[in-house]
């Protein structure tokens, strides 16, 4: 169960130049490409200094099965495990990113305060914002002491389908992904398209500033607000938990996210909507 404490955390974004000023945060790495192969290679090849690798498929999120989605939670003893590894202590300052658009890193931050851990920030822009304020990267691959950190599932609020479907009809579910997608024109990535009856659309892609990273607070705030009593949904709640970091980030309490989201919904056999209907 989620309390009001663990809905306004500290300010999520951290810039590049703001990184080095922290006493010794755990940085994690979790470069990913949706349906793409491990990014294990990009790291070996440069990753910022101590930044410790993470498979985002296999240690953020869990085993895919015939329901659950394609980015279910991961099992809290084996996510425990994996950020023990990585240095995690319960606490550690924990600085997450990936190439900048920010998908897989705020995944991340977004399971860390699932699972009870509230100092945890993402680097806006990711290494790319990192590299362009002329920061090195290094090659070397750190051993992290052990990490004490205890895993506290519940800190957020988790939907699954039925209670996605009363938010829908009662309150306010907002389907994240692209408008097309939302509508059912066109569906990439799940075997069907279309979206939850009763949700609205609002696509992340209208978060990001124009040389990258996410909007500025002010911008994020103006988005968001109308939207503040609503749960988010994506296609696997990647993105989902993205546009709950950019909530948080515009100072508003961190949203319920549908962690199943639109591919767990297809496969419990649930209504489908398409169009602008809602």
């Amino acid at each position: 169960m989620c309390t009001s404490d663990s809905l306004l955390p500290m300010r999520p974004l951290i810039g590049a130049g703001q990184v080095a000023g922290l006493a010794r945060p755990v940085l994690l790495d979790v470069r990913w490409t949706l349906g793409g192969p491990s990014r294990e290679a990009d790291y070996r090849r440069g990753h910022l200094p101590d930044a410790v690798w993470i498979d985002f498929e296999h240690q953020v999120c869990g085993p895919v099965g015939e329901t659950g989605g394609r980015h279910p939670l991961p099992d809290p003893a084996a996510f425990q495990e994996a950020m023990r590894e990585a240095g995690v202590d319960q606490d550690s300052s924990v600085v997450v990113y990936d190439d900048g658009d920010g998908m897989a890193a705020a995944r991340t931050w977004w399971t860390l305060r699932w699972a009870g851990h509230d100092d945890v920030r993402v680097l806006d822009g990711g290494l790319r914002a990192w590299t362009e304020a002329g920061h090195p990267l290094d090659r070397t691959e750190p051993a992290p002491e052990r990490g004490d950190f205890t895993v506290r599932p519940g800190r957020l609020e988790v939907l699954d389908a039925e209670s996605a479907a009363r938010w829908a009809a009662e309150r306010e579910l907002v389907d994240v992904r692209a408008p097309e997608r939302y509508r059912g024109e066109n569906e990439p990535v799940d075997p069907v398209a279309g979206h939850i009856p009763g949700a609205v659309n609002l696509p992340i892609s209208g978060d990001g500033a124009p040389e990258g990273g996410f909007a500025d607070a002010d911008s994020l705030r103006a988005r968001y607000e109308p939207h503040r009593e609503a749960a988010f949904y994506c296609g696997s709640g990647v993105g989902a938990a993205r546009a709950a970091l950019a909530a948080t980030a515009a100072g508003l309490p961190t949203p319920p996210v549908y962690v199943g989201s639109w591919s767990d919904w297809i496969s419990r056999d649930r209504a489908i909507a398409t169009g602008e209907e809602h």
